[in-house]
């Protein structure tokens, strides 16, 4: 029997150990069990400041995959379990929903009950998360991983993207890293959201000194300009993927339950669409790692023009 629990006193040593766990010199957050390693997927870790459009990217990402012939495999990792809504038209029963209805007997769950096709065959699964103020999401997600490697959906998927919650601000939000060979940082072209970008990029160093992630580059989202971000890129090592606009049809299309490709046909979507597969397909080629080096707090008000 499986000891998690949705319950807040009865999560596990393991789910409480956000920190002080160990997972090798130079972090002190959860450590990774090597049978759970990934081999075989290209994985990928999608990050950013919260609400800066991480699920709806993830997505249609996912979509861009799917649509190249890739067999693809998207992880929601948030609590609020909508990172494959546009890929499914419906918010899914999360990892947690499904052993809590076995009464945490993972043996007794079968692929169906957690794992849901979305758009072009995209397989969707919700970690989900445990309850407010206790618990450990790390540990949420390597119970997700422990499942999908016991059904073998791992090693039958080519790519697998995690879309992790918000910015790094605990060791069991930055567990996906200890999976990933890329790491993308999803920003805008503004403080806020470089701020936050820089918390991840420091994050994303101290899980390069014990496992095999590397930072891939940034999506910037919703940007008319990028002098900012380019300021920030040139000043840490960084550069940037992909760009797409604050268009109304990407924000139509999440309330439509729908990726850009399910979309009318309009010229400003078309080059989103473009951009996508342009995107996976240089993922998929492989892009090189960045050393990037993080600022200090005071050092990024300085570079982008705080009084």
């Amino acid at each position: 029997m499986n000891d998690i629990s949705p319950q807040a006193g009865a999560f596990p040593a393991a789910a409480r150990c956000a920190t002080g766990c160990g997972d090798g010199e130079g972090s002190v957050q959860v450590a990774l069990d090597p049978a759970l390693r990934i081999d075989g997927a290209k994985v990928f870790a999608i990050y950013g400041k919260g609400g800066i459009g991480k699920s709806t990217t993830s997505s249609n990402l996912s979509a861009a995959f799917a649509l190249q012939g890739r067999r693809v495999l998207q992880i929601g990792c948030d609590p609020k379990h909508d990172s494959t809504f546009t890929l499914t038209k419906r918010l899914v029963p999360t990892v947690i929903d499904a052993l809590e209805g076995v009464d945490f007997h993972p043996e007794e769950l079968r692929v169906e009950d957690f794992v849901y096709e979305g758009f072009a065959g995209v397989q969707c699964v919700e970690a989900g998360g445990p309850p407010a103020g206790t618990g450990c999401g790390g540990y949420v997600v390597g119970q997700t991983v422990k499942l999908l490697k016991e059904h073998h959906l791992l090693e039958e998927s080519d790519v697998v993207i995690f879309d992790v919650l918000g910015d790094v601000v605990c060791g069991g939000f930055a567990a996906p890293l200890q999976h990933a060979d890329r790491a993308l940082i999803v920003t805008a072209n503004d403080f806020d959201s470089i701020f936050a970008m820089n918390r991840i990029v420091a994050a994303i160093g101290a899980k390069a000194r014990n496992y095999g992630v590397r930072l891939g580059g940034v999506i910037a989202n919703r940007s008319a300009a990028v002098d900012q971000l380019a300021k920030y890129n040139e000043a840490t090592g960084l550069s940037t993927l992909a760009r797409f606009p604050d268009l109304d049809a990407i924000r139509r299309s999440r309330l439509r339950k729908s990726v850009v490709f399910e979309m009318e046909d309009a010229p400003e979507l078309d080059a989103v669409r473009t951009a996508y597969l342009d995107l996976a397909a240089s993922l998929w080629a492989g892009v090189e790692p960045l050393a990037a080096v993080p600022l200090r707090d005071r050092e990024i008000f300085d570079l982008l023009g705080f009084e």
